[in-house]
């Protein structure tokens, strides 16, 4: 499961980086597209950024899943230094068979994507795809360098921890943050804010690119010190869950508090689509709506198709976290199972779980949305509002909902239907 994951990460990171790229290098050569360049970059930023951050955060997922292993491992004397070695061996072989075939896909991606521009009008001409060294060198520097910077860097939290604690770790997390965590989310997140301030005092046309900066930002920041928001908003979503299911919905919220990080993991993805997603899509509505345009047919959907791509791959992560997460949960599952909960009972309990998760990730997302719309909406219209959707907005909350119910569901079934004896 987590192999396929990681898999899966690394191949969409490399084919929209590597398809991005080309796009705007064919776009770039021609005069008469001048006037798209800059949204195609924006869209390239946040499909780079959306890259790296899922990258890092699945190869992490993975890795840190795995750590009873490497415990196991140091137990028969395998050294810190041989485990850090297998760990970047098991990600190398990863990312080089993904990179490679990201990057076949990239062409027929830029190429798909260039047709819809034409489709839709957000170009006047069709857009030439640019086949250049260029968008590979940079996809395949995302798919290799990020996999074995997050690998290794979970690695190293693993090994320091020693094989018997590892392997008698209670399911309370009483360490929420390392120093190291806490430190560069909180420089993430004072980074963001100062991007806020600035998105009114910029140019016009770096105001969009600076609040979208903010935005990548402050998500940064969020991941990193969201655990300890988690635990609170996990009280919080658990009492309702409570009173609308009480056994099932008090068992949701217990795991939620307990397991801070690990609920993190999951709601990192659906707060990633939430905040950029709606950034970029009502930050154009905020423009258009602030020079007075109203777009029709083919045009109204441009901004959701730059961004599409980069949503169906934060959704697709939303999917694969988690059921990852959701995969440690087996024997736990089992537990309950023998001390007379029934399937029934533990299938509402992982769907609250899985939607308390998720909404505590959108609940995120939309501050951070908020927040920079605010400042987009002040830098062109000179007051704090910003243009929105609803149906747009529940639209994403919805398919990050059923994207984490269905990773859920699906790692927990047998689990939770099948046999009590653990088959290995």
């Amino acid at each position: 499961m987590s192999f396929a994951a990681s898999f899966a990460a690394v191949l969409l990171a490399v084919m929209l980086v590597g398809g991005s790229g080309m796009v705007v290098a064919g776009a770039g050569a021609r005069d008469d597209l001048s006037g798209v360049v800059g949204l195609l970059v924006l869209s390239a930023m946040v499909s780079g950024f959306v890259s790296v951050f899922v990258v890092a955060g699945m190869l992490s997922l993975h890795v840190l899943r795995r750590r009873r292993t490497w415990a196991l491992l140091r137990s028969v004397g395998m050294t810190p230094r041989q485990v850090r070695r297998l760990v970047t061996a098991e990600a190398l072989v990863v990312a080089v068979l993904a990179s490679a075939a990201g990057c076949v896909l990239a062409v027929p991606y830029a190429a798909a994507m260039a047709e819809f521009m034409r489709m839709t009008g957000l170009a006047p001409t069709s857009v030439p795809v640019e086949v250049t060294s260029g968008p590979f060198i940079l996809a395949l520097v995302v798919g290799l360098a990020v996999t074995l910077l997050a690998a290794r860097g979970a690695a190293r939290k693993a090994v320091r921890v020693g094989p018997l604690e590892v392997l008698r770790e209670s399911a309370a997390q009483r360490r929420l943050l390392s120093w190291p965590r806490a430190v560069s989310g909180a420089v993430a997140l004072g980074g963001g804010i100062a991007l806020l301030f600035l998105v009114p005092q910029v140019k016009a046309v770096a105001a969009v690119p600076t609040g979208l900066g903010a935005t990548m930002a402050l998500c940064v920041g969020a991941s990193a010190l969201g655990p300890v928001a988690l635990r609170g908003m996990g009280r919080l979503l658990g009492a309702v869950a409570v009173r609308l299911d009480p056994g099932a919905g008090m068992l949701a919220g217990s795991s939620l508090v307990a397991q801070p990080r690990r609920a993190m993991a999951a709601a990192s993805p659906a707060m990633l689509t939430v905040a950029l997603a709606c950034t970029f899509l009502f930050a154009v509505a905020t423009g258009d709506a602030a020079a007075g345009v109203t777009r029709t047919g083919p045009s109204a959907w441009a901004a959701p198709m730059l961004v599409g791509s980069a949503v169906a791959y934060t959704v697709i992560s939303v999917l694969n976290a988690t059921a990852m997460t959701m995969t440690e949960r087996t024997e736990e599952i089992r537990l309950l199972r023998t001390l007379g909960i029934t399937p029934r009972q533990l299938t509402r309990m992982v769907c609250w779980e899985t939607l308390t998760v998720t909404c505590a990730g959108a609940l995120l997302g939309t501050g951070i949305a908020a927040a920079s719309l605010t400042a987009l909406g002040e830098a062109a219209t000179g007051r704090p509002w910003f243009a929105y959707s609803v149906p747009q907005y529940a639209g994403l909350v919805l398919v990050c909902a059923v994207s984490g119910l269905a990773g859920a569901l699906t790692s927990t079934r047998k689990a939770r239907h099948g046999s009590l004896r653990h088959d290995g």
